[in-house]
């Protein structure tokens, strides 16, 4: 099924992810796109569905053949101060700040989100595969956390960051369980060792 350009033909619509929520370490990140009418790429969709090589390849497509764009990152310590799901809508709100053109309309992904600058919205569950401004916004966040962490495992090759991103897979918990946290840990996500 193709991905719905549009909510309504009537405004200036963002799309809205983040990318991150679930993950032990380093910045949530969230990104906003704004697309352009003329827009086509057929292989965009949620960022969960393409392989890691796909969606590097489709970052400069996205880049060069949308209105605008941005990408925003919030640290662990606002996330372990604020709780992952408001700083997730944070990032959000930083990243629809920085777009050059103004939304009239701001598309979520998922189903919760906070009043942003008197400018509707409209939460949709699993719009990344159903919108393809979430989508391409999905492929941006993504591809920026990935880089950071893939930058992060040299200095720290133990947890596998350049494989999980982050995320708590076997191989980021043991090495949890033998070498402790890390200042880019998220110090409010407990997790229990057998």
């Amino acid at each position: 099924m193709d991905l719905l350009k549009k909510w309504s033909e009537n405004y200036i619509e963002a799309g809205c992810d983040e990318v991150g929520r679930g993950c032990l370490c380093r910045p949530v990140v969230a990104a906003a796109v704004i697309l352009d009418e003329n827009f086509e790429q057929n292989l965009v969709n949620d960022s969960k569905k393409l392989s890691f090589k796909t969606r590097m390849d489709l970052d400069s497509y996205i880049k060069d053949n949308v209105k605008s764009f941005a990408i925003a990152e919030l640290p662990p310590s606002f996330i372990d101060e604020h709780n992952i799901l408001n700083a997730s809508i944070h990032a959000m709100h930083r990243a629809l700040d920085k777009l050059s053109i103004r939304p009239e309309f701001i598309l979520v992904d998922g189903n919760k989100f906070h009043p942003y600058n008197f400018i509707p919205h409209q939460c949709v569950i699993k719009g990344d595969s159903k919108f393809l401004s979430i989508a391409a916004a999905s492929i941006l966040a993504k591809n920026y956390r990935d880089k950071l962490m893939i930058d992060l495992h040299e200095e720290h090759p133990e947890y596998g960051w350049n494989t999980n991103f982050g995320y708590a897979t076997k191989k980021h918990q043991e090495a949890l369980i033998k070498h402790g946290i890390t200042k880019y840990h998220r110090q409010s996500f407990r997790l229990k060792y057998d």
